[in-house]
């Protein structure tokens, strides 16, 4: 039986789509619209980094422009809407997923303590019993509050302080919960003070878990391949994923594709009649241009990008300043369906500084796309807290 074929400029638009990208938002960016988008998107990467706005925040205004950082952290320490945990990484999810999370604390409990066997002190798990503890009798804590050995100085076991290593092992097996954050600084609480009811009583089996996680990865994807849909949320693992793809493809509930890549080349991956018919009748998209994080979930697969787009990207932070092809933190660039460069902006005072702007190859910056990437940096200096955008000399580079 020939698979049908998904061509790129529709699979990018379904992708898009799904990822709230392709059409012009609208919304207050606030409490029931910002859980919406927050649903849709299946979850947020949290950052620290804050050259001109953190990757949370930086990621929902590109669908809410009139979103604010306090909106955000108003769903997790307020309405109690939003959790922190992990995904792919530490990321800001819907509450009603917290059941689903259950399987992922367990396993990473699993993994934490087999990963710290060999390096287990004696007093390990009295020091864990005595974080919550204190947590238990008095309230809220963060790293500095808790553990005798932080404030005698002692340098600690493995790369962390004791303390401070027990509430991230307390966190991440869902023992403790992020009640709110100071700052940038997590502030724990036991996780049933935090997270209601409704949700922390919610018994789910785990074969229920793993097929909800597929099911939603591939709805927010709109195709994908049994790893691609195994990482979104970083719950399952790839066999229990791979023996999914097998029993949904065997009853229907999806089926293959060949997805046209930015090469032309083609990547057998796994959709569903429903979505091949909308990306049939998708929409042109909008052609604004937009700045995304490098931590957006559009780009954040990073081999998917590169495959479904043809866009290369890779951050910097960490390569030394004379070996670096763009910059420290440069911002991917968006046009449409297509990827048109990337922009090293940042906080300089009171402006948002450009101070080097790459076209990608095809995409010649003309009057009119430098009208709009000025126009869009205007936009986010609203986000960034500053009142001017300033541009560096020659900050127009040649692809």
């Amino acid at each position: 039986m020939t698979r049908p074929l998904l061509e790129n400029p529709r699979a990018r638009r379904l992708f898009l789509d799904r990822h709230l990208l392709l059409r012009r938002g609208s919304g207050a960016g606030t409490n029931d619209d910002l859980e919406g988008v927050l649903s849709d998107l299946g979850f947020v990467q949290v950052d620290s980094v804050n050259t001109l706005a953190r990757a949370h925040d930086l990621i929902l205004w590109s669908r809410r422009g009139q979103y604010r950082p306090k909106a955000l952290e108003n769903l997790v320490s307020r309405r109690r809407t939003a959790f922190e945990h992990w995904t792919h990484d530490a990321s800001v999810i819907p509450m009603a997923f917290y059941p689903m999370w259950r399987l992922k604390f367990e396993r990473d409990e699993a993994r934490m303590r087999y990963r710290w066997a060999e390096s287990r002190r004696e007093g390990w798990d009295a020091e864990i019993d005595d974080v919550e503890r204190h947590i238990a009798d008095k309230g809220p804590a963060c790293s500095l509050d808790v553990g005798e050995s932080e404030r005698s100085g002692s340098s600690g076991w493995w790369d962390w302080h004791p303390s401070k290593t027990a509430l991230e092992f307390l966190w991440r097996s869902g023992r403790l919960a992020v009640c709110h954050r100071r700052g940038f600084r997590k502030y724990y609480n036991l996780a049933e003070r935090v997270v209601p009811a409704m949700y922390y009583n919610q018994i789910v089996e785990n074969d229920q878990i793993v097929d909800w996680a597929m099911s939603e990865a591939l709805a927010r994807l709109g195709f994908g391949t049994i790893g691609e849909l195994a990482a979104f949320f970083d719950i399952v693992s790839r066999d229990e994923a791979k023996n999914w793809c097998a029993e949904a493809l065997a009853s229907g509930r999806i089926i293959e594709a060949d997805i046209e890549m930015a090469d032309r080349s083609r990547r057998r991956s796994f959709t569903t009649e429903a979505a091949l018919d909308q990306a049939a009748s998708l929409p042109e998209p909008t052609a604004r241009i937009r700045l995304l994080s490098p931590f957006d979930p559009a780009i954040r697969d990073r081999a998917r990008a590169e495959r479904l787009f043809g866009f290369h990207y890779r951050i910097e932070i960490f390569v030394p300043e004379a070996k670096r092809q763009y910059g420290y933190y440069v911002f991917p660039v968006m046009q449409g369906d297509r990827i048109i460069g990337r922009v090293d902006a940042r906080r300089v005072g009171d402006a948002v500084r450009a101070s080097a702007y790459w076209p990608e190859a095809g995409a010649p910056m003309g009057k009119a796309r430098t009208a709009g990437l000025k126009s869009e940096l205007e936009r986010v200096r609203h986000l960034a807290g500053v009142n001017a955008v300033e541009f560096s000399d020659g900050w127009l580079r040649r692809a």
